[in-house]
């Protein structure tokens, strides 16, 4: 019975879940990125260039999914640079929030740490989250939007439909929610809803979200630092075209035998800092090159 009645709860979350990736979080995340000219990719949409999932690959070649990615240049036939990267979901109950938060927040951290334009980690949470998972997230350094559970449970109350029940709730009871959940929730419902959610939201506070997204995107780089393994000190720059110009032919002064690892290091803006150790110096271009392609976006933004 215990196995039934997780079944049954775990049907109505996921219901929830999927109502509020496709009707909540992606039209909020579609306006961030088109206000920032960037190609978002999510589970929704078709692409060339990718099978399935939205997956990319951590230091260790691991392969992560994300809910949603960000990408500069990006396309439904090329991938393009990320940029930001975003986890969401649904908890009715605060049970077992901190591992959510340890484990969402556990997928997102790779990212910053291997890509230097990788500029917003972010988690888009409704429902209840309790403050050690906030202050969790707070500490890796996430971005957090919470909706809050009572606003959900009323948007979704205002037009009959029920998604919360008591913790003792009967199984056959939960399996009548889900049966009608599924039965009434056709797309314009759904709609109708999200805009209501919206709505208790306000719009100063969705407002205030594009403003975050594009304050840490907008942080440029104030130095860099380049430097070859072997070698005394690293080179600072601080300019993104003075590095570019010193790539063209690269020279480094060694204490003793050259070196074939590079250490690409940046200081933006924010006071956050990059840091990553490559091969080779053809890698270390690509890296710059990625990053050079963001100042300039951000330029045109602002210009």
């Amino acid at each position: 019975m215990a196995e039934q009645t997780a079944s049954a709860g775990h049907q109505l979350g996921q219901l929830v879940g999927d109502w509020m990736e496709q009707f909540v979080t992606l039209p909020l995340l579609q306006e961030v990125a088109n206000r920032l000219r960037l190609y978002l990719d999510h589970g929704q949409r078709q692409r060339t260039c990718r099978d399935g999932k939205v997956i990319w690959n951590d230091e260790d070649g691991n392969t992560v999914a994300y809910d949603f990615v960000m990408e500069l240049d990006g396309s439904d036939d090329c991938r393009g640079i990320p940029i930001a990267f975003f986890e969401t979901f649904w908890r009715r109950g605060k049970r077992h929030s901190k591992d959510k938060a340890r484990d969402d927040s556990g997928k997102l951290m790779p990212m910053r740490e291997l890509h230097p334009t990788a500029r917003f980690l972010g988690m888009i949470a409704s429902g209840d989250f309790t403050n050690p998972a906030v202050q969790l997230v707070a500490s890796r350094g996430i971005d957090l939007f919470l909706i809050p559970k009572a606003k959900i449970i009323t948007a979704f109350g205002e037009h009959g439909v029920t998604i919360d029940y008591p913790d003792k709730f009967p199984e056959p009871d939960k399996a009548a929610l889900v049966e009608k959940f599924r039965e009434t929730m056709v797309d314009s419902l759904r709609t109708r809803i999200a805009n209501r959610l919206r709505g208790l939201i306000g719009e100063a506070n969705l407002l205030a979200y594009v403003d975050r997204v594009r304050s840490a995107m907008g942080a440029l780089p104030q130095e860099f630092r380049i430097a070859a393994r072997k070698t005394a000190s690293p080179m600072a720059f601080e300019t993104v075209d003075s590095v570019t110009k010193f790539l063209e032919n690269p020279l480094f002064s060694f204490d003793g035998e050259a070196s074939d690892d590079y250490v690409y290091q940046i200081t933006y803006s924010d006071g956050a800092t990059f840091e990553r150790s490559v091969a080779t110096i053809e890698t270390l271009r690509t890296l710059h090159g990625q990053m050079e392609r963001l100042v300039r976006h951000v330029e045109a933004i602002i210009k």
